[in-house]
């Protein structure tokens, strides 16, 4: 559920990547430390207005990136109404799209230059025992960069297995996906290399 920066320009867009960051990881940890449904649900609704501030636009923008969560949402809630917990189903369902659409918010108004700068400062202590940081700092960004664009063509794949089969999609797609993301990472690897590899 990792976004893209948003092409709709928001007053967040200017806010430094560090302090975003770090309120979402205390949003995190207040969401896993209450079991309130009134509590997480009001929070839902708290993020939904967040993103209706810059307007029904940016709303519809990042609505849309929710909704691979919905599947999940499903299985959990029919989980717990089957074992009579239908309470705990809510909590849990909202707690995930808060938390998914809160971490989207930040990605969607902070440049991945400005995320990978702040993994740089942290792990700045590391360096000093010696420890090539670099390779870190790389991996998030090429996490942060390639999750939607994979989640992207694996819908794609779905989509065309139904167009040529009444069927619904299930492992038959796993191989042709599998090769895409080959293909993706020596492609990734060779501009790596074409731009001097990760020596510094």
């Amino acid at each position: 559920m990792i976004s893209l920066t948003s092409p709709i320009k928001t007053r967040a867009h200017g806010w430094r990547a560090g302090p975003k960051l770090l309120a979402l990881c205390v949003a995190t940890m207040v969401l896993f430390s209450q079991n309130s449904l009134a509590f997480h649900a009001i929070v839902f609704v708290v993020v939904m207005g967040l993103y209706t501030l810059p307007g029904l636009t940016f709303l519809r923008f990042g609505t849309r990136r929710l909704r691979g969560l919905w599947p999940f949402v499903t299985v959990v809630l029919i989980w717990h109404f089957v074992t009579d917990d239908t309470i705990a189903g809510a909590v849990i369902s909202l707690r995930l799209l808060s938390a998914v659409a809160l971490a989207n918010l930040v990605t969607l108004t902070t440049k991945l230059s400005d995320m990978t700068d702040v993994v740089r400062f942290l792990t700045t202590p590391l360096r000093r025992f010696g420890l090539q940081t670099l390779f870190l700092e790389l991996g998030v960004a090429l996490v942060v960069r390639f999750t939607p664009v994979l989640t992207h063509k694996g819908a794609q794949l779905s989509d065309a297995w139904r167009a040529r089969s009444h069927k619904r999609p299930k492992w038959h797609v796993l191989v042709p996906f599998a090769v895409l993301v080959i293909d993706d990472a020596e492609y990734v690897a060779d501009a790596i290399k074409a731009r001097g590899g990760l020596e510094r």
